[in-house]
């Protein structure tokens, strides 16, 4: 499979992951939360396959996102769009980055929804499923606009 497709798969798999409905039982938060979460480590996958196919023709031996991401990271025009994408706090990479993080640590990203009545819901704050949904749609844009733009040259 060659990189572009694993980038399409990898995108397609977290989008039918995170939009996918599940019964409602004793398990149904906690696999909501499995379901956030593991859409969010395919994404990661998508991010990494990514930056193998705007690199391929640089043969870079490392592929890691935090590297090729970070201004150590090589000097390519590609990596430099992503760079500033991930700088960008309404972007959906500045977004992914600052979820891998959580997703990395200890307490991890996916959260149990307040199960009390009493509590008001903030109306402008989107569950992670939502948010997952609107980003990886907003990186399947970048990555078209990406190859677009590596075709040129």
């Amino acid at each position: 499979m060659s990189d572009r497709s694993r980038t399409n798969q990898l995108l397609y798999q977290a989008e039918l992951l995170i939009t996918s409905t599940s019964e409602d039982d004793e398990h149904a938060t906690a696999r909501g939360m499995a379901q956030e979460e593991g859409a969010l480590a395919l994404f990661e996958l998508a991010l990494v396959s990514l930056l193998r196919e705007v690199t391929e023709h640089a043969r870079l031996g490392q592929h890691d996102w935090r590297y090729l991401l970070s201004d150590e990271g090589p000097a390519m025009a590609e990596l430099q769009r992503l760079r500033d994408l991930a700088q960008h706090p309404d972007s959906w990479l500045f977004w992914l980055v600052s979820q891998l993080e959580k997703l990395h640590s200890s307490d991890g990203v996916a959260t149990r929804r307040a199960a009390n009545p009493a509590m008001i819901a903030v109306a402008d704050q989107a569950s992670l499923s939502e948010q997952l949904v609107t980003h990886l749609n907003a990186a399947k844009r970048e990555v078209a606009a990406l190859r677009e733009t590596s075709q040129e040259w």
